[in-house]
């Protein structure tokens, strides 16, 4: 790919089975906790949910905030810098959103997908 395309460091962000599903857990719901994620996303595991949001956080698009009490807490949010994010997702949830009606129109089938929508804080940062 030549040096002034840059969709593949883009997707690098994006791609793989659970980034999408844990960046639209923390845009939908603000700051979060592991357990709290590990929740909202049941069929990950623990070891596939910390190697992503390291991989998040390498990228400054996830921050980590470990609270030094006992039992130990560590709370995910959003940064800055991956707030500017926000259009990327939502033309994406758009193009979603615009595929699967064109594949109920196409094969008559009903799909059901969720809508990305950014928590309202996060907007404010």
């Amino acid at each position: 790919m030549s040096a002034e395309c840059r969709v593949e460091t883009a997707l690098e962000i994006l791609v793989g089975k659970w980034k999408p599903v844990i960046l639209f857990q923390l845009f939908s719901n603000g700051t979060m906790r592991f357990s709290e994620l590990q929740k909202a996303i049941p069929d990950i595991t623990k070891k596939m949910l910390t190697s992503q949001l390291r991989e998040l956080e390498n990228h400054d698009i996830v921050h980590r905030k470990i609270y030094q009490q006992i039992p130990p807490k560590v709370e995910y949010s959003i940064t800055e810098y991956g707030i500017g994010m926000t259009p990327v997702l939502q033309a994406m949830n758009d193009w979603g959103m615009a595929h699967v009606e064109h594949l109920n129109e196409l094969y008559g089938e009903v799909r059901e997908v969720e809508s990305f929508e950014v928590k309202d804080e996060l907007v404010g940062k």
